[in-house]
């Protein structure tokens, strides 16, 4: 699975999600410059300030890599106000979509969530293009579990890898490097709980 750690696409502004004023709260609020930021997670500044100003989405690692050195989690940075803290109604849920270009230059990822707020778990339904993947590994505290509710997806886990299919699920602890990749011919659906929230 390929590292692409900074890939960028330009933020079409179509009703996606805008996470780059909480990324610039969040750093911030630690008192961090975006060239300080940008060397904890290992890319440029201009990176950063491009993430912050909404003009380009980052690749999935580099978001989990932004989200956890401000503290946060994927899962507050796209979480929005809503029908209560516990409901999750279908068709309102925040998206945002994120890097790893899938075939015939379909976005690749796109995150939905599902239960944001929690301070113990947190869930989402990623939806993965045809030839969409997480754009390489992820490593953190914790543990997951993923169970696939349409579509193939591959799921690497250290140095192996594991295809699984609808309804197929898997457990694992977060601290083995993971990724994934979409490597059939439509969409695939997941359903991923991480715990604690650090995704």
């Amino acid at each position: 699975m390929e590292n692409a750690s900074a890939i960028e696409r330009p933020n079409k502004k179509g009703g996606e999600l805008r996470i780059g004023p909480k990324l610039k709260a969040a750093r911030r609020a630690r008192r961090l410059s975006m060239k300080d930021l940008a060397e904890r997670v290992g890319c440029s500044e201009s990176l950063i300030s491009k993430i912050e100003n909404d003009h380009v989405y980052p690749s999935l690692p580099t978001l989990h890599k932004l989200a956890a050195e401000l503290g946060s989690s994927i899962g507050k940075l796209i979480a929005e106000g809503g029908d209560g803290d516990f409901i999750s109604r279908a068709g309102q849920r925040p998206i945002i979509s994120v890097d790893a270009i899938g075939r015939n230059g379909s976005v690749g990822i796109k995150l939905e969530g599902v239960a944001l707020n929690g301070e113990l778990l947190y869930a989402s339904i990623h939806v993965i293009d045809a030839g969409g993947s997480s754009g390489g590994f992820i490593e953190h505290v914790g543990e997951e579990l993923a169970y696939v509710l349409e579509g193939e997806v591959e799921i690497a886990i250290g140095d192996k890898i594991h295809r699984l299919g609808p309804h197929d699920s898997i457990f694992f602890p977060s601290e083995m490097p993971h990724g994934y990749r979409n490597p059939g011919e439509r969409v695939a659906r997941i359903l991923w709980v991480n715990t604690p929230p650090t995704f």
